[in-house]
């Protein structure tokens, strides 16, 4: 299939962009690598009355060290985050993320502000993002404001984005010394979204899991960071007891649908197996990091 009629807009700055957004009313869509949008478009699931195509905006693609933060713009490419050695040293669990996603050709086009405005449950960046907690800047000619990202996503496909605003940029807590982190999905081929993720990252201090974080996607409408999971499991000697008993913990916290195609009890059963993996890889790291 074909897109539906849509006029174009390719703005050269960002004030220009802002302002046809703006003026072009509530069925306008932003397009920067269009590997989400461009296919939903093709199969008539999104049929915008304008398309205001972001690419111009060189300025919105970067990776900056903030000292405790990652600060990254919206139009930065997802093989960017896989290949940054800043990204790789201060955010590792965005580094292995971004390298998880589709194949070369979408890395080489997909951008951060994409993957996040598109919101699919199963996005691997929505989900580091939710698990630590990162802070989305949005801008409109109205102004600026920044959206925490556990409010952000709403439901599926749907954020707290109004159709005159676009992602500027977002913030990441940079990983501390101690900290390991892993990354970990279960997909039915190398390409496709996943069935489940898990993003881990935990903090080592005698043994004991001095801070946990823990975020699934793919079981609900939203990614979720599971943080009164984690606060229970924190503090703890992190053995082999604990991770049988954390992995058992969050599978019984989450609460897939039945959906006709993927058991609700085989999405659980996933979850565990993933998030035990994922928590031995990242006590592992924070082991070598010690």
């Amino acid at each position: 299939m074909k897109p539906a009629a849509f006029s174009y807009h390719r703005p050269s700055s960002l004030e220009e962009a802002l302002e046809q957004l703006a003026h072009s009313g509530e069925n306008v869509k932003v397009i920067a690598g269009g590997q989400s949008l461009g296919p939903m478009m093709n199969m008539r699931l999104a049929t915008p009355s304008d398309l205001v195509d972001l690419n111009d905006l060189t300025e919105l693609a970067y990776i900056r060290d903030a000292g405790d933060a990652l600060e990254i713009g919206a139009l930065t490419r997802h093989h960017q985050i896989e290949e940054s050695a800043v990204v790789k040293s201060r955010c590792p669990l965005l580094a292995q993320a971004a390298q998880t996603i589709g194949h070369y050709a979408i890395r080489q086009r997909g951008t951060l502000g994409g993957s996040l405005a598109h919101a699919d449950p199963a996005a691997q960046l929505a989900l580091v993002a939710v698990t630590l907690g990162a802070q989305i800047k949005v801008v409109s000619i109205r102004g600026q404001r920044t959206i925490p990202a556990s409010e952000f996503f709403l439901s599926v496909m749907a954020t707290a984005l109004e159709p005159d605003e676009i992602i500027l940029s977002v913030r990441f807590p940079a990983a501390t010394p101690d900290e390991g982190a892993s990354f970990q999905l279960f997909n039915r081929r190398h390409g496709d979204f996943a069935i489940v993720a898990v993003a881990i990252t935990v903090a080592l201090q005698a043994g004991r899991a001095a801070r946990l974080r823990v975020g699934i996607a793919g079981t609900g409408p939203v990614p979720v960071a599971y943080d009164a999971v984690a606060r229970l499991f924190s503090g703890r000697v992190a053995d082999a007891g604990w991770i049988d008993e954390l992995a058992q913990a969050v599978r019984g916290a989450v609460a897939p649908e039945d959906d006709g195609r993927i058991p609700a009890e085989f999405r659980r059963e996933i979850t565990a197996t993933l998030v035990k993996r994922a928590i031995q890889s990242a006590i592992g790291r924070a082991e070598g990091q010690a």
